[in-house]
């Protein structure tokens, strides 16, 4: 079962990946991103009472508390996320975000010293970095008549700024500095436990959320507009749910992984045929390099 678990993460990642681009994508709506954390909000907040009421996990305020850092990096990150997706194409933001493992590695690297490591993780992670560096180089550098004629074919145009490859950046350190701590706290909590407690925490911020989008700002939510939001949700809460039993069975983890770790090429299939993006050779020659360490990394299970 781990193989079908893992192309179902890989499969409702990148659908995640897909809706929320489609629902975050309107610059007319400041507060979209802010309804798309209401949204994941509330499908995770159903899943949580799912696990601590049919399944048995144990919940208690101690592995909240205990949770919390670990919870308010991702959420964070999460967020920030949501908000980049009005400024740059999905194909470009998807393999920056998904590259946070290779920040995991040099932050292992940093801590814990080289050790034994392949020579094959080393490259894995410069391949990661010099492929997020060619592609903001590339941004940067693109000529703006160009731009925009590849852009008119999706009907949906983007300004050229650092801003725009900046957040998806900060998405990956601050996601990196999650699983980092994670690995560190789920020495000593359940990790149903633990998923149970991000859920809550990611329901709470939800509220929150919702309080000052619908209370203090008096918007509307359409459905027509939310509707993406919500299918973002449910993809990213099914494809965390079958992440945990893919990589549960130990035996299978690194075969496993590498499948999963490759859901962003599987994003950028997506935002080419759904949201007829397209993007310069250079665009894609930068993003092949990034998916290559990404997925060498799964392989290499780090």
């Amino acid at each position: 079962m781990w193989f079908w678990f893992a192309v179902i993460a890989l499969l409702c990642w990148s659908g995640s990946d897909l809706f929320s681009k489609i629902g975050c994508q309107d610059a007319s709506d400041k507060y979209s991103h802010l309804k798309m954390v209401m949204a994941v909000g509330l499908v995770m907040g159903l899943h949580a009472a799912y696990e601590v009421f049919v399944a048995g996990v144990e919940i208690n305020a101690g592995v909240i508390l205990t949770y919390l850092p670990v919870s308010a990096l991702y959420i964070l990150s999460m967020a920030i996320g949501y908000l980049g997706l009005r400024y740059i194409e999905l194909s470009i933001s998807s393999p920056i975000c998904n590259s946070s493992g290779a920040i995991v590695a040099i932050l292992i690297f940093a801590t814990q010293g080289i050790g034994e490591l392949p020579p094959a993780a080393l490259a894995a992670v410069a391949c990661v970095c010099v492929g997020v560096v060619a592609l903001g180089i590339t941004e940067a550098r693109e000529d703006p008549e160009l731009r925009k004629a590849r852009q008119d074919a999706c009907n949906h145009h983007y300004a050229k700024s650092w801003i725009a490859i900046l957040i998806p950046i900060i998405y990956c350190l601050l996601d990196a500095l999650g699983t980092f701590a994670d690995a560190k706290v789920l020495e000593t909590l359940n990790e149903d436990s633990a998923n149970v407690a991000y859920e809550l925490t990611f329901l709470a911020v939800g509220i929150v959320c919702a309080i000052y989008v619908l209370g203090v700002k008096k918007q509307s939510l359409l459905p027509k507009q939310e509707a993406p939001k919500y299918v973002g949700a449910v993809c990213e809460t099914a494809g965390q749910f079958a992440y945990i039993y893919a990589l549960a069975d130990t035996e299978h983890a690194a075969l496993s992984a590498p499948i999963i770790s490759a859901y962003c090429v599987a994003s950028v299939l997506w935002s080419r045929i759904f949201l007829k993006e397209k993007l310069s050779f250079k665009h894609y020659g930068s993003i092949l390099i990034v998916v290559a360490g990404i997925v060498i990394l799964g392989i290499l299970d780090i």
